[in-house]
């Protein structure tokens, strides 16, 4: 049986926001085209849900989806007045949280984070929301671990992401953890959408795009991932740019997010998990075709990111076994 999603809709809700889970989740397929979801999006009372903008929404389902949800998505509602007053939720919603079954995953897009710590499902946990709210997030619950810089916050069951497009990485992010790094790339070129965003990547905050596009450091990163097997400095990255290291620095930061040794390490991962996913390779090839240099540093980046060893790693994904000892 497919993964069923359910989505609330709640009025108020952000109509692209609504649609990024069965956008991203029907495009997650086999290699014989069969869908590995099913998404069902619902309101309170099945009733029609008034949009942030000119405009209804009529859904096909109520409450009694969330008999065989798997995964819950709760859709970008801005916190209204009464919960940013009190903390709390309106009764009937609260009513509808509650029918969430204990082993269902609950993942919410942008500020709807509100209405899980609302309900108390994210005390003493780490979670985001979008950065603009993130202070008014920390002060009306302290209980939880507020992030503002990252896309998307992973506790395993529980799933918090940022503003807009970190909704379609988080999406994503499911249907890798889900299917695999293979199935989740297919996924994203069907959606047009890059094939994979750390959650721990930064918001990009009010992030100017570069007018003088001849000195953007696109066509070294691209240079540098075709590398990863290569050492890389910092200096090597700037000279081919043909800046310093400082404006290098500047701006490679202010495209991407985030450093460039940082963004390097984490492309270096990303390929080392999809090697391990999707080939039989020992974890010493790997860490050499990944650029960690040896099994011992890659175990280490496993181990800090990802909390397990890469062959626990290549087992929880069904990978193929290596033909040589690990």
């Amino acid at each position: 049986m497919p993964h069923h999603v359910a989505v609330l809709a709640l009025d108020g809700v952000l109509p692209l926001d609504l649609g990024i889970p069965a956008r991203v989740f029907n495009e997650a397929c086999t290699s014989d085209g069969t869908r590995l979801y099913s998404v069902s999006t619902f309101s309170p009372g099945g009733r029609t849900v008034r949009t942030h903008e000119d405009f209804r929404i009529l859904v096909d389902h109520d409450e009694s989806v969330l008999k065989t949800a798997d995964t819950v998505v709760i859709a970008t509602q801005e916190p209204g007045e009464h919960l940013l007053a009190t903390g709390t939720l309106p009764g009937d919603l609260a009513a509808t949280l509650d029918r969430i079954r204990p082993r269902t995953r609950i993942v919410s897009l942008c500020t709807s984070a509100f209405l899980l710590a609302a309900a108390g499902l994210l005390d003493g946990l780490r979670a985001t929301t979008h950065w603009a709210l993130c202070d008014t997030f920390a002060e009306l619950f302290p209980d939880v671990e507020v992030d503002p810089n990252v896309l998307f916050v992973d506790n395993g069951r529980i799933l918090t992401s940022a503003g807009g497009a970190a909704g379609i990485d988080m999406c994503l992010h499911l249907v890798r953890r889900d299917h695999g790094a293979a199935i989740a790339a297919a996924a994203a070129r069907r959606c047009v959408a890059a094939p994979w965003r750390e959650g721990g990547q930064a918001q990009f905050i009010e992030h100017l795009v570069p007018r003088d596009t001849d000195r953007s450091t696109s066509a070294t990163r691209q240079w540098a991932l075709k590398r990863l097997a290569e050492p890389i400095t910092l200096e090597d990255m700037a000279r081919h740019a043909h800046m310093s290291v400082r404006t290098f620095t500047r701006r490679f930061r202010s495209e991407a997010g985030i450093s460039p040794l940082k963004w390097l390490a984490q492309r270096r991962l990303a390929h080392a998990r999809l090697l391990l996913e999707s080939t039989d390779l020992p974890v010493a090839r790997i860490a050499a075709a990944c650029g960690f240099g040896d099994p011992v540093a890659l175990r280490k980046q496993f181990h800090t990111h990802l909390g397990l060893s890469p062959v626990a790693y290549r087992r929880a994904h069904n990978a193929p076994e290596p033909t040589t000892a690990q």
